[in-house]
């Protein structure tokens, strides 16, 4: 790669913007990765035919655009998971004037039938690489090759394993940036069967949960939303686990919190709280809401497992733009506290503000977080007077009227 290619690179990387994902001083649109694995592969994007390059995991269209704009790739299939960055890529592509140059496609044989380069970012989780290593095996041409790249204090040997229960060769290239590229090739034949959907069982549920890869917690009842719906429905079977815990019991006076009418799970993941609430509120309708499109997946089949498909509404869709003005009695969140690989509590924040639009008058948010991220004074200036409902040596569960 020549010091010209790499200044065009470079170019084009600081012309990015995460917009509209949610942005901070301290976060970019593009990391050392995108580079390094867009060098790496420089070569092999080049020489390939139309439509037959695949870009996974693209955070704001670094790697698509790259390939696009630098490299002179043609009809390029991309997928990602976060709707955001699906929008970030789509402002950026329109802006540089590559909005032609790509497709957005969900994982599966329509992105990957026929793909011989494939440029992906490594998920921060195992399972999520396990899904898609899976699935460029099983559909992408024999001859492929995967140029997979990440930071250096996020990747383990464990991603080489994964890969290599999919394909036959994987070998890692010589750091660079704080950066290092998987190059694998020679998919497994018959790379056995589908590894997800998943599903779980847990004791406190009377239903299966399910998850993709890429859906948060994956096929269980995480701790938070444990101690959520102990407050929100008791029972003995619902409880905070072990250690010192402290729930109180959900108030029944007269109006939307006896008895919540429209409900709405935000950032709905497996799909826990929503079927959950779907379960204990019988007369209620039920909006399920993520930007992930594997947690989407996840609670359409969470919610079917357990009944109740046609009383749970599901989006993938950007905080709570799917609900009308004022329409929720009931909000139950459960937030993200990262960014990609970021921890960064400004993700939780834009959710909770998004709160105060979709509430009814007298309607209630529910969130449980980390005890130590301290959102009260956040929840009480958005949405109103605020309550503990519950706490454990880790998490806290707030109850906020809207005034």
């Amino acid at each position: 790669m020549g010091a010209a290619e790499e200044f065009r690179f470079d170019d084009l990387f600081a012309g990015l913007s995460r917009e509209p994902d949610f942005d901070a001083p301290e976060l970019q649109a593009y990391d050392a990765a995108d580079g390094l694995i867009l060098e790496t592969a420089a070569d092999a994007v080049r020489e390939a035919e139309p439509g037959t390059v695949v870009v996974v995991g693209d955070r704001h269209g670094a790697l698509t655009l790259g390939a696009a704009g630098v490299l002179g790739a043609a009809g390029i299939r991309t997928h990602q998971d976060p709707l955001l960055g699906e929008r970030a890529l789509a402002r950026n592509a329109e802006r540089l004037g590559l909005a032609e140059s790509y497709a957005s496609l969900p994982l599966g044989p329509e992105l990957l039938s026929g793909a011989r380069v494939v440029l992906l970012q490594l998920p921060r989780g195992l399972d999520a690489l396990d899904e898609i290593a899976w699935e460029i095996a099983r559909w992408s041409d024999p001859s492929v090759r995967v140029f997979a790249g990440g930071r250096v204090k996020h990747m383990t040997l464990a991603m080489n394993h994964v890969f290599a229960r999919a394909f036959a060769r994987v070998s890692a290239g010589l750091g660079k940036r704080k950066s290092r590229v998987l190059t694998v090739s020679d998919p497994v034949p018959s790379p056995g069967a589908p590894p997800f959907p998943k599903w779980g069982n847990d004791a406190a549920l009377p239903f299966r949960v399910a998850a993709f890869g890429a859906t948060f917690g994956g096929p269980t009842l995480d701790h938070g939303s444990r101690l959520l719906l102990a407050g929100l429905i008791p029972s003995e079977d619902v409880g905070g686990g072990a250690g010192s815990v402290r729930v109180s019991p959900r108030p029944e006076p007269e109006g939307p919190a006896a008895a919540p009418r429209r409900i709405v799970d935000l950032g709905c993941g497996n799909g826990v709280l929503a079927v959950s609430a779907a379960i204990a509120f019988p007369e209620a309708a039920v909006i399920a809401t993520d930007q992930s499109a594997a947690a989407v997946a996840a609670t359409r089949l969470t919610a079917e497992a357990a009944g109740v498909p046609d009383r749970v509404a599901v989006h993938r869709a950007d905080a709570l733009e799917a609900v009308p003005d004022g329409w929720a009695d009931l909000i139950l969140l459960n937030p993200p506290f990262h960014t990609g690989a970021t921890v960064h509590a400004g993700v939780a924040h834009r959710l909770i503000r998004a709160c105060g639009r979709a509430l009814a008058p007298g309607g209630e948010l529910r969130i449980v977080f980390n005890s130590h991220l301290a959102y009260r004074p956040l929840v009480e200036q958005v949405v109103g007077e605020t309550r503990q409902v519950a706490r454990d040596r880790t998490f806290t569960v707030l109850s906020a009227i809207r005034g």
